[in-house]
């Protein structure tokens, strides 16, 4: 005969299974396309295999389309890690909608560049840096560029193209100019805005999506424009006669990070798949397969991966590192100011 303390110690049994089944369930929201493909072979598989978690992968959404997901739903978004960026990561700590992380929760944050790191805050645990490069087409430049000079050549007259200021790549390309020209990343940054208004007139006109930017390029009307380096190197890797440079001035990175929702249901299993990414082997997994920088400068990665990306203590004191917290305040005012003296300057 059945007794009830047979059905409680039972259903106690259930309940603990099945607990143990969502703690060992974790959800990964990112990008899809080969983006997907690569951290599932180089990441999600070797973090399954080590911990017995199960990674359910959700490829929806951009960056800000994830981060407005978690604003809107109060922090619980249905996914426990989110791939997005530096920006992002301030904003979500600024509302506190993300997890603050330390090295007690993610071991591995120690090994980061400090300086990077501090560009994304507290809660962004930063797996991967890109930045912006000069991509231009080997086959119609009669030498190599290894400068933002290049742009302005008169060879390239009519034989570039700029992003539109809703893509950050606009501001940061001025920032960059700006600092060339004397000026600094936030402050004073009339002389870069002087520059891009001669700039302006080297180009075909201004396209928001990197995208869209991209068509120019493989159809030979542009011959030159800034891009980020990890999208150049897909595009020279499929076939199209480019290639891409860090200019000699430097450059601002793009800096990707890891970040968890505040209502996360897996929280612990989202703090180890964090601290997974970060460590060395992964790190090297990443970069060599997806072909980007790391926050690590203490990763081994093959010198033409190396010495395409920013992987060494040397590449990382090379970056234009602005604040992007003072960057984001002062984007409506730089938005007005790209109109004015930019835009019009094309025209």
């Amino acid at each position: 005969m059945t007794t009830l303390k047979t059905l409680t110690v039972a259903a106690a049994a259930l309940f603990t299974t099945i607990g143990a089944g969502r703690a060992e369930q974790l959800i990964v929201n990112s990008y899809g396309g080969p983006y997907e493909a690569i951290i599932m072979e180089r990441i999600i598989k070797p973090f399954e295999d080590r911990t017995g978690i199960t990674v359910v992968y959700d490829p929806v959404g951009s960056a800000s389309q994830d981060y407005a997901k978690i604003k809107a739903t109060k922090g619980r978004p249905g996914f426990d890690v989110a791939v997005m960026t530096a920006s992002q990561s301030l904003d979500g700590c600024r509302d506190g909608l993300l997890e603050k992380f330390t090295t007690d929760t993610v071991p591995n944050l120690a090994k980061l560049n400090p300086a990077v790191s501090r560009m994304a805050g507290e809660c962004g645990a930063v797996h991967e840096v890109q930045y912006l490069s000069l991509l231009w087409r080997t086959d119609k430049l009669k030498a190599a560029p290894t400068s933002w000079n290049a742009l302005f050549e008169q060879e390239l007259k009519g034989k570039i193209i700029l992003p539109t200021f809703q893509n950050i790549m606009a501001a940061n390309l001025m920032q960059v100019l700006s600092v060339k020209n004397g000026g600094d990343l936030l402050e004073n940054v009339d002389p870069g805005f002087k520059a891009m208004a001669v700039l302006a007139k080297q180009t075909i006109g201004f396209e928001q999506s990197s995208a869209v930017m991209e068509t120019y390029v493989k159809g030979g009307q542009v011959w030159a424009m800034p891009y980020w380096n990890g999208r150049a190197q897909l595009l020279m890797d499929s076939g199209v006669p480019v290639d891409f440079v860090k200019p000699t001035e430097g450059t601002i990175p793009l800096i990707a990070t890891l970040n968890v929702p505040v209502g996360a249901e897996n929280k612990a299993a989202a703090m180890k798949f964090v601290d997974f990414f970060l460590e060395k082997a992964s790190q090297e997994a990443w970069v060599t397969g997806y072909k980007v920088g790391s926050a690590r400068s203490d990763i081994e990665v093959p010198e033409a991966v190396r010495s395409r990306q920013i992987t060494t203590e040397g590449d990382l004191e090379k970056l234009l590192l602005p604040d992007l917290s003072i960057t984001a305040a002062k984007l409506p005012e730089w938005g007005d100011r790209w109109e004015r003296e930019v835009v019009s300057a094309a025209n």
